[in-house]
């Protein structure tokens, strides 16, 4: 059988684009099919925008910094509305961006929404609201990432709240605001919002922020953030909410009632499978819509793959890309090709940053592993001279007996960029021996990590 296309690749985020630029260098016929703008959620609605809010928000705090270094900064205000000018401008530079690399590289964009037929045929509902029309490829990636959700179960939530997709847009900044969720985007956001001068309180339903992640960099996290105002509220959700004359009213399960300008639902993401018409094509969906996978990201159906935050493995932006080539070897270039998981370094950008790879203390005791704990929190250098507060985590697990590295994080300034080349070693699986033998470089935070001496008790 004849197709229109080699490989048809359904939504141009990360991990679609870098499949389908690197599919059409080996001389296939590409086509992908999205009904944004090229880009997907790390671009346009995530980490990218996301990054531009933080250091937006981070400027009070270098402001006080300054002033502790002698400089008379006088007033400074913020204009949110000059602030999103200049994001978007950034994003449609981006987006532009990643559209033409892909049209160099002889990628065809389709601007559709695209839903299966058949497991070959796929038929496109253009944005422009032009009639649709069908076509067939021989192979097919699924690329269409996640999308927030608010939870229906809850009076008045529809009417009351907005996700994270919204908050970039948002025509003023509220004086005050309620966020729902204790994940790495409740927490981002809670700091970027709290740093632009918005009242924030955080509610979450379990035991503390940041579930997953080692205990002891969350109960460090809390406190800094709670050291910068922000209110967090754990065993805590809302049952009900309600618009006032005043704001929103937020009724807790615990019977107390929170009154905000706005409430904002980071409280999870699925992966966006609606609307595919995945029965069609025979592909298995997994919890909240997750296409399921193999090792090598081929689906049930022979010729379609998926890739990405669609099939809810690990989302990360880096991942989905790394995915996305290990398709592209797989599939086309007879090199059957996973990607490995264990070990990838990720950042949380909340105020203080966090920075994470490896195992966790809890991970380590469930895996039954035998291991020691070398941990240090301080003031750094630029904090003391000002007679600032703010503690730095740091922290590793060491596993005995072999002296390796299991996992490495810390809180505090820098963490993402500090973790990136920890995250080397760790994947290396140096030991701890080979970390304290590196020269440290002076004066810096990161030289802890190869000065740790005394272990945990």
């Amino acid at each position: 059988m004849t197709y229109d296309y080699d490989l048809f690749v359904i939504g141009a985020g990360s991990g679609g684009v870098r499949a389908a630029r690197l599919s059409a260098n080996l001389g296939l016929k590409v086509a992908i099919a999205e009904e944004d703008r090229p880009g997907g959620t790390c671009v346009l609605r995530g980490c990218v925008p996301k990054k531009f809010m933080v250091y937006a928000s981070e400027v009070p705090e270098q402001l006080k910094y300054a002033r502790g270094f002698g400089w008379d900064t006088g007033e400074a205000t913020f204009d949110w509305n000059a602030f999103k000018a200049s994001n978007e401008k950034e994003l449609t530079r981006l987006s532009q961006a990643y559209a033409g690399n892909l049209t160099r590289n002889g990628v065809e964009i389709i601007s559709a929404h695209a839903a299966f037929k058949d497991p070959h045929t796929l038929t496109l509902t253009p944005s422009d609201g032009s009639e649709p029309y069908e076509v067939t490829a021989k192979t097919i990636l699924i690329a269409v990432g996640g999308w927030p959700f608010l939870p229906r179960h809850i009076e008045g939530v529809q009417e009351c709240a907005i996700s994270s997709n919204e908050v970039f847009n948002l025509p003023e900044l509220p004086k005050s605001v309620v966020i729902v969720g204790g994940g790495y985007i409740s927490v981002e956001f809670a700091g970027v919002l709290n740093g632009l001068g918005v009242d924030v309180t955080l509610v979450y339903r379990g035991e503390q922020i940041l579930r997953g992640f080692d205990d002891e960099v969350r109960d460090h996290l809390a406190r800094e953030m709670q050291a910068r105002g922000i209110k967090i509220l754990t065993r805590a959700d809302p049952v009900k909410l309600e618009k006032t004359p005043d704001g929103i009213r937020v009724h807790l399960n615990t019977d107390i009632d929170l009154m905000a300008d706005q409430v904002l639902y980071a409280s999870g993401r699925k992966p966006k499978t609606e609307g595919l018409n995945l029965e069609a094509a025979g592909c298995d969906i997994e919890l909240h819509g997750a296409i399921k996978v193999d090792d090598y990201s081929r689906t049930c159906v022979d010729h379609i793959w998926a890739v990405g935050d669609v099939t809810n493995r690990m989302n990360l932006t880096p991942v989905a890309i790394r995915e996305a080539v290990a398709f592209v070897e797989t599939a086309f270039k007879n090199n059957p090709t996973t990607y490995d998981y264990e070990n990838i370094p990720t950042a949380v950008f909340s105020q203080p940053q966090i920075g994470t790879v490896g195992l966790t203390e809890q991970q380590a005791i469930d895996a039954g592993l035998k291991f020691d704990v070398y941990t240090t929190r301080f003031r750094a250098m630029k904090t003391t001279f000002i007679g600032g507060e703010t503690r730095v985590l740091m922290k590793l697990i060491v596993e005995q007996g072999s002296d390796v590295v299991l996992g490495c994080h810390m809180v505090g300034s820098d963490s993402a960029e500090i973790i990136q080349m920890a995250g080397i070693a760790v994947k290396a699986r140096l030991t701890k021996a080979q970390w304290d033998a590196t020269c440290a470089v002076h004066p810096t935070a990161a030289e802890e990590f190869v000065t740790l001496k005394d272990k945990r008790a």
